[in-house]
């Protein structure tokens, strides 16, 4: 047992050295709980293992005592559900647009929200490696006007727009 931690303390450590510091990544200034709570339609992604087959997917976000119950789901190219993963967050600053999501207990991932319409039509996730990037809007739609804007503005947060997988967003039933 104790050649595991060592062998778990070592990949950290080295893995921590490996990598190349990221700036602070902005976030926005404040988020109500409430208003962002409900259905999230995925626009676009980086891709990533967890959503591997994914031709479209949702997000589900539920205020319950302060903490927020997540439920995402995943479809195939004909629509059809192939996935689901229940989760927990919790905001880790007063703005609450920085979140800590849990899929799988003790494991916590970074949820910050870089961009959000004042009106709360889309938003746009990252987190500080830039290794994962979501645009999620209310409808499977976004205008041409809200499409430029955000791939216009995702350089100044170190995301790079020719990375982005498009999704399927009309499979949402």
């Amino acid at each position: 047992m104790k050649t595991l931690y060592l062998l778990v303390s070592a990949l950290i450590l080295f893995t921590g050295c490996a990598t190349q510091p990221q700036p602070k990544l902005p976030t926005v200034e404040k988020i109500d709980l409430e208003r962002y709570g409900g259905k999230w339609i995925e626009i676009a992604r980086y891709e990533n293992r967890f959503e591997q087959g994914c031709a479209g997917a949702s997000a589900d976000y539920t205020l319950n005592n302060g903490k927020i119950d997540v439920l995402n789901r995943c479809f195939d190219e004909k629509g059809t559900l192939i996935g689901e993963a229940h989760g927990k967050a919790h905001a880790t600053d007063s703005s609450n647009s920085k979140l800590k999501v849990s899929f799988f207990w003790p494991f916590y991932g970074d949820y910050q929200v870089i961009m959000l319409s004042k009106d709360y039509r889309y938003s746009v996730v990252g987190e500080p490696s830039r290794k994962y990037l979501w645009i999620l809007s209310r409808n499977p739609k976004l205008s041409d006007e809200d499409k430029h804007r955000i791939i216009s503005e995702l350089p100044r947060f170190g995301y790079d727009p020719s990375k982005l997988y498009w999704t399927i967003s009309h499979l949402e039933p």
